[in-house]
């Protein structure tokens, strides 16, 4: 059970990672961006088609992949800026699972809907402990998780632009009226998250399954890690990507429990959903 929470820690610190995003995405500019990973995925598709048809260096195709993916999310935060700046979470939240859904089915059309081919980025065991190997990804992606909450919770905390994305996301209309520049600060917002979700994915995607709907679908366990946090604590979500990852390593080891792992995330979200629901649910009943 122990090494296979240790192992489970490689996916768990790819779920920290976008939940991070998630909860950025929702504090900053009040959207649950339910594409965040499918963004991460055509990205990292695209790397592959460059590397193995093009002929590309592998560090090449994958910043390539990076840029797209950010690219991908810059087009997405303009668009919802653009035309849907006074809708409410909502409906903002409802075009990304349309995106979601696009994304999807335009990868199944030009690349099929097998796993490709992925070139590892890390490769090889960081460490071992009580006999158990921990590996380069796990390292890699535990840090990265933790540094990205770090920094950007410094930059909300100490920065000018810290200071004008928490007025925007919390005034709208005001911060517009005191000249803060909300479209191309939202934008940034989704080009930033859209980057580091596709830097996150090219590290975990040769050690997972990585065809088309299941690296997607990583948003559904980055959800439930988030909502640990209630879309607003960055730490809370990183210890929920980090756990969930965990228990469902552990959940595997076992023969009778191992479907279970495909349920943990679905079975969090609602548990959390009815705990933060009981004060009305208690209220009604009285």
């Amino acid at each position: 059970m122990l090494q296979g929470a240790l192992a489970g820690l490689a996916a768990g610190g790819l779920y920290a990672v976008l939940a991070v995003c998630l909860t950025l995405m929702s504090r900053l500019v009040r959207v649950v961006n339910f594409a965040q990973s499918a963004t991460g995925m055509f990205g990292c598709y695209v790397a592959v088609f460059l590397a193995v048809h093009l002929g590309l260096p592998e560090w090449l195709a994958t910043l390539a992949g990076i840029v797209l993916g950010g690219a991908l999310s810059a087009v997405l935060g303009w668009i919802v800026s653009t035309w849907l700046a006074e809708a409410d979470t909502g409906t903002r939240s409802a075009v990304t699972v349309a995106v979601l859904l696009l994304l999807i089915s335009l990868a199944f059309i030009l690349f099929g809907n097998k796993p490709q081919p992925f070139h590892p980025l890390l490769a090889g065991p960081a460490f071992t402990v009580g006999g158990v190997v921990i590996s380069q990804v796990t390292v890699v992606t535990v840090a990265l998780a933790v540094l990205v909450a770090l920094g950007c919770r410094a930059v909300l905390a100490r920065t000018t632009l810290g200071v004008r994305l928490r007025a925007l996301s919390e005034r709208p209309t005001t911060a517009e009226l005191l000249g803060i520049p909300a479209r191309p600060l939202s934008v940034g917002v989704w080009t930033a998250t859209g980057v580091i979700a596709t830097l996150a994915v090219s590290i975990v995607a040769p050690s997972q399954s990585n065809d088309p709907t299941s690296l997607a679908m990583l948003v559904v366990p980055a959800a439930a890690a988030a909502l640990l946090g209630g879309f607003r604590r960055l730490d809370l979500a990183v210890a929920g990507g980090l756990v969930l990852g965990m228990a469902q390593g552990a959940v595997a080891q076992s023969d009778k429990l191992s479907v279970l792992r495909y349920f943990l995330p679905f079975l969090v979200i609602v548990a959390l959903l009815l705990w933060t629901q009981r004060k009305e649910v208690w209220d009604a009943a009285r």
